[in-house]
């Protein structure tokens, strides 16, 4: 006796039942598999980027909005900052390296940075083609800059005004691309890097007070600052409370944000178990109500010799089938889900969260799942060991 075509042959037999308990599975398996893959991504990228960078020294303003457009890049800066008194600040001995950052053009969507060799050595990016910057004008760009805006060794381009790119564009001044960077899977893949003099030149027309995002003579964006040892966070409060700039430590912020973030991503993972729940329950009185029509079927199939652990695994079957289309389709919803979501942050941000290898909690996830469809299909199916024969072949 082919148990599993069996089986199959009873699901066909209710098909708007059982695509009600695989849909309500593949939907709870998809919203837990999809809050897994974008808390994985995101969580990588946060922590990748955020690496050795230990405070960020900018404008007075919203600390999450300095540590994520000084770090990240997905945001608007805060102001700008004057050169000299950063570097006062930080020339502190417990301070080991502080980068500093212009920011206020862009090309094609892409962010122009001026800063200098540390930045690129933070990110252990080296030069693939070409050679490293070395005078004004002269941009390294990230293999996704290259790839997206098809630019190349010896292209030149004007940057536009802003972070827009239908900003005002700087026709006047050109930036020659002299090296492309190999991939290092960081934010510097989707930059366009220059020297600090780099953006002090193209601004060097444009009147005081006109945008904030403007390095207007030696003014810079930001500074990246790692300390000699934990001790360096006490210059944060000082800074702030006694100076005109702002320090944010990026490992609170970020924290503070995951935790902000949490509350919905506990909301919707606690939402699909219930989903999956549902679907549990929607087996079980699918299947229970099919062992009282198949009453009749299944005694007759007792009386032939078959046995009641056959019959059982049978209705067991049924609903482990049901499990794992759902995982599945649930799986591959989520992949199409990331893709989605990919392609828009890649777009806006520039971002590449397209990982799809299956994780290792989605193999709890399966287990999970498989654990629903037999409890919910073994509670219909002890009626097998209930079952008179003979009274319910009487009966009919």
């Amino acid at each position: 006796m082919n148990l599993f075509k069996i089986s199959w042959s009873n699901l066909n037999d209710k098909p708007l039942s059982s695509f009600l308990s695989g849909l309500l599975m593949t939907f709870g398996i998809t919203i837990i598999s999809l809050l897994l893959l974008l808390n994985k991504q995101l969580d990588d990228q946060f922590r990748r980027n955020i690496k050795g960078i230990d405070m960020v020294l900018g404008a007075k303003g919203s600390p999450l909005q300095l540590i994520l457009s000084s770090i990240y890049q997905v945001d608007a800066p805060v102001g700008n900052i004057p050169l000299a008194e950063a570097e006062q600040l930080t020339r502190n001995p417990m301070i080991k390296t502080a980068i500093p950052l212009a920011m206020g053009d862009n090309y094609r969507s892409f962010r122009i940075v001026g800063t200098n060799q540390k930045y690129l050595d933070h990110f252990d990016a080296t030069v693939g083609q070409g050679r490293m910057f070395t005078k004004e004008l002269d941009v390294v760009i990230g293999p996704r800059v290259a790839d997206v805006a098809g630019l190349k060794l010896g292209d030149s381009f004007a940057g536009s005004h802003g972070l827009d790119a239908e900003g005002e564009e700087h026709a006047e001044s050109k930036y020659t691309v002299v090296g492309i960077l190999k991939p290092t899977n960081t934010v510097a893949d989707q930059l366009i890097l220059t020297p600090l003099s780099s953006v002090w030149a193209i601004h060097e027309g444009h009147s005081e007070g006109e945008e904030d995002t403007e390095a207007d003579g030696r003014e810079i964006t930001s500074m990246l600052i790692k300390f000699r040892n934990p001790m360096g966070m006490m210059l944060a409060r000082g800074i702030n409370q006694n100076s005109k700039l702002q320090a944010a430590l990026p490992n609170i912020e970020v924290n503070r944000l995951f935790s902000l973030l949490g509350i919905g991503v506990d909301t919707l993972r606690g939402l699909a178990v219930i989903i999956m729940l549902i679907s549990g329950i929607s087996v079980f009185v699918s299947l229970y109500n099919s062992l009282k029509e198949r009453r009749y079927e299944m005694a007759l199939m007792l009386s032939m010799g078959a046995t009641r652990a056959q019959l059982f695994g049978m209705l067991l079957l049924e609903g482990l089938v049901l499990a794992l289309i759902g995982f599945a389709l649930g799986i591959l919803l989520s992949r199409v889900g990331l893709w989605l979501f990919s392609n828009s942050v890649s777009s806006e941000y520039h971002y590449d969260l397209a990982a799809f290898g299956l994780l290792p909690e989605e193999w709890i996830l399966l287990g999970v799942a498989v654990l629903i469809g037999l409890l919910a299909a073994a509670l219909p199916a002890l009626g097998v060991y209930r079952m008179n024969i003979s009274r319910t072949l009487a009966e009919e």
